[in-house]
């Protein structure tokens, strides 16, 4: 096909009365020059006659220039209303196409020239065909005229403009469409303009590469990326599986679900992936249309999904699922999701496309994301199952981690609790009331630990300790010590030299066989002892907060005690503190959870436990919840334990003493004491049983002991029987053999009664027995 370069029209009279702009670029004339002008006064020579009545002919003009032009020229006669001669149409082809004609109509990128006043000059193949008509339709038009997308035709029209004012070339990227991948088209565009021999500004040229599959790469990209810093920003599954649907609607979908095997939300391990149905459960769903209308399963709901299933195929096959209209397996995909729709609701027209991607992490299957396009007018294709498959993967490790999480702090919330006291022991020493609160952080259940421990001598032994970090491993850590400090409560154990105990054991945990540190390991607690008889409290601390205490009638103060290093330092003492309390009296014992905080002074924290304290109320359950309310934030960053005990009196109506002089013949009148003693309490049946543990007791302290002997009847929630002496040498107990003449005695007290043992005193020791009360 030749190429119109230039035309120009000439009327009866030979006036010109058409001009194009490529007349102009071709002569240099412009048309408010040559319009009106003789045809004549522009050729360089003679015509001969009838040139323009051949139709065809070679005619010379003469450039504006100067030089002279030849071209061959095709004359179209126009008629008149009544059929008359009205003048000529005359074109001129371009000569012969050269080989950059051939590169610029045969350029794979779309490319067009365009006047000063964005009309078309010259089109390439590419851009009719991006255009969709020939370059007979464009050359001539207003490029405006040509479009239909007014929005995209006002940006491109003002770009053209701006080339043509200001000479200078210009690079940008359009797209057309609304913005939501595969769906807006991406161009790269570069204009600039046209300059003739003398420089003069004669038209505008462009180049427009289609970059769309760049464009979405990068998009997907950053949807990645995006998915990197949005997804997982909590530990909490549901919420993750919200992230990712939050992340793909509306910019990937129009509708996406989340549905999940019912053990990632358990604590149970991840069964074998079912040959034949799937049951799943929703997590999160969401769709680009108001109400969720694509939703076919409620929130928490469970949905069976048969073998043939896109979901299920996803989660055995463990690869994107790609599903179209029109193929059998969305036909039928699309019928039971229908059928399942609650309330009637199935999908609206338009749904073309799903793509069901599995949710495995770590090679486990979790569960399946499904997405589905309706106003997004292109198919899911194999990119898009590539940049599914790895949205996915980050996604299922983000639920996996936050799946972990949650069963860790599970465990580590069950240990801690089957760790700590569930119920604690009868006894008369004092009243307790105890809270211990977990922490809402994502550091999980830490180390903290309370105990009330019955001692001998109707005496208790109060714990209150924090082990260093959080999960399971402190927990463990903790059960660890808290069996300790039993076992060293039970050897009756000052304060002091429990903690020096305590604190080798917590350095021999800290390292391994070969002494090399294997966790950083440490704790604080606190190990106090009260004795009901004398009203005595000793305690001592490692790293320990000092408790409150309030004695009746007065403000609450802090007891004033020195306390030692954290357990795990080793080498240094700790000093016991020892106080006597009138009955009644309050002692909060604490971890530093309960004052402690990154965001919270600790001073005014400690004075806001003083005055809750201090309030007056009737019971210590209710004190112990005034005291969290007034002191803790709403979200704790530290475990809290809490222990609150008022402390109790036996007077002398309950305990009877007798000093016992070093003589054998006394000990007869000791068992006649005591048995008048159990009279006067009303306890004649444990007599027999008491008069035989008061024989043994005294004897043996009498013949292996060392003045002064005390002999002490308790009665309290069993019947005790001690006897003190100044020796510091403790009794074992043996079986003595047939011939032996002692050995026995230790042996049936320990027969007869309910438990015994000894333990250590300032001034030397002292041997105790206790005997359950009789029924009556």
């Amino acid at each position: 096909m030749e190429r119109v370069a230039a035309a120009a029209i000439i009327d009866a009279q030979g006036r010109l009365t058409g001009w194009s702009e490529g007349a102009r670029l071709l002569t240099g004339h412009t048309a408010d020059e040559v319009v009106g002008r003789p045809a004549g006064s522009l050729l360089a020579e003679t015509v001969p006659p009838g040139v323009l009545a051949a139709r065809t002919g070679t005619v010379a003009l003469r450039h504006r220039d100067g030089h002279r032009v030849e071209l061959a020229l095709t004359a179209c006669p126009v008629l008149g209303p009544g059929g008359e001669g009205a003048g000529y149409v005359v074109t001129v082809t371009a000569p012969g196409a050269t080989l950059a004609d051939h590169a610029f109509q045969q350029a794979s990128m779309s490319m067009s020239v365009f006047d000063l006043r964005q009309h078309y000059l010259r089109v390439n193949d590419a851009a009719c065909h991006v255009m969709g008509v020939p370059e007979e339709a464009l050359v001539g038009r207003f490029y405006p005229e040509t479009v239909a997308d007014a929005e995209h035709s006002r940006g491109f029209l003002s770009h053209l403009r701006q080339v043509a004012e200001t000479g200078r070339p210009l690079r940008y990227e359009s797209f057309t469409g609304a913005p939501a991948p595969n769906r807006e088209h991406a161009w790269s565009i570069e204009m600039w303009p046209l300059r003739d021999d003398s420089g003069e500004l004669t038209a505008v040229a462009l180049a427009a590469f289609d970059s769309s599959e760049q464009y979405w790469a990068r998009r997907r990209l950053a949807l990645l990326n995006e998915a990197a810093t949005g997804i997982g920003t909590t530990l909490d599954v549901v919420r993750t599986a919200e992230e990712l649907v939050e992340l793909l609607v509306p910019q990937y979908a129009d509708f996406a679900s989340v549905d999940l095997l019912d053990w990632v939300l358990g604590a149970d391990e991840p069964p074998m992936i079912p040959e034949g149905v799937v049951t799943l459960r929703r997590v999160a769903h969401g769709s680009t249309r108001e109400g969720n209308p694509g939703t076919a399963v409620h929130l928490g709901a469970t949905d069976v999904y048969p073998p043939s299933s896109p979901p299920a195929r996803a989660l055995r096959e463990g690869a994107a699922m790609l599903s179209q209209a029109g193929e059998p397996e969305f036909v039928q995909w699309l019928a039971e999701r229908n059928a399942r729709s609650p309330e009637g609701r199935p999908y609206r027209q338009g749904v073309h496309s799903m793509i069901a991607v599995p949710l495995r992490a770590r090679g486990t299957p979790l569960g399946v994301a499904v997405c589905v396009r309706m106003a997004h007018p292109d198919d899911y294709g194999p990119d898009d199952a590539v940049f599914a498959e790895e949205l996915a993967s980050r996604a299922a490790v983000c639920i996996d981690n936050a799946r972990r999480f949650a069963r860790e702090r599970s465990t580590a919330h069950a240990l801690q609790h089957s760790l700590l006291p569930r119920g604690l022991p009868g006894q008369a020493a004092v009243e307790v009331a105890h809270r211990y609160l977990p922490c809402g952080s994502l550091a999980g259940i830490g180390g903290d630990w309370f105990d009330v421990i019955p001692l001998s001598g109707s005496r208790v032994g109060l714990v209150v300790g924090d082990v260093v970090g959080h999960g399971i491993q402190s927990s463990a850590t903790m059960g660890r010590l808290r069996t300790a400090v039993r076992t060293l409560a039970d050897v009756d154990l000052p304060p002091d030299e429990l903690l020096t105990h305590l604190d080798d054991l917590v350095t021999h945990l800290g390292s391994d066989d070969s002494g090399e540190e294997i966790a950083e390991l440490g704790a604080t607690c606190l190990y106090a002892v009260y004795d009901p008889v004398s009203r005595r409290l000793s305690l001592a601390a490692a790293g320990h907060p000092a408790p409150a205490l309030v004695l009746p009638g007065t403000t609450p103060e802090f007891v004033p005690m020195t306390a030692g290093p954290p357990l795990g330092v080793g080498g240094l003492p700790f000093e016991a503190t020892e106080l006597e309390l009138p009955e009644g009296s309050v002692v909060a014992l604490y971890t530093d959870g309960l004052i402690e905080d990154r965001d919270r002074d600790v001073d005014h924290a400690t004075e806001e436990l003083r005055r809750a304290l201090g309030v007056p109320t009737d019971s210590l359950e209710t004190l112990s919840d005034n005291v969290l309310k007034a002191v803790l934030p709403e979200q704790p960053t530290d475990d809290v334990a809490l222990l609150m005990v008022r402390t109790r009196a036996l007077g002398a109506d309950r305990v009877a003493t007798w000093d016992v002089p070093p003589d054998p013949a006394e000990v007869a009148a000791f068992r006649q004491a005591a048995t008048e003693q159990l009279a006067t309490w009303g306890l004649d049946e444990a007599s027999f049983v008491t008069e035989l543990v008061v024989s043994e007791l005294v004897t043996n302290a009498i013949r292996y002991g060392v003045p002064p002997i005390q002999l002490r009847l308790i009665r309290d929630r069993a019947l005790i029987c001690e006897v003190s002496d100044g020796s510091s040498t403790s009794p074992h107990l043996r079986r003595a053999h047939a011939f032996d003449e002692g050995g026995r005695g230790l042996l049936l007290v320990a027969q007869l009664t309910q438990r015994w043992g000894s333990r250590q005193t300032g001034s030397g020791k002292t041997i105790w027995a206790e005997q359950p009360l009789p029924d009556a």
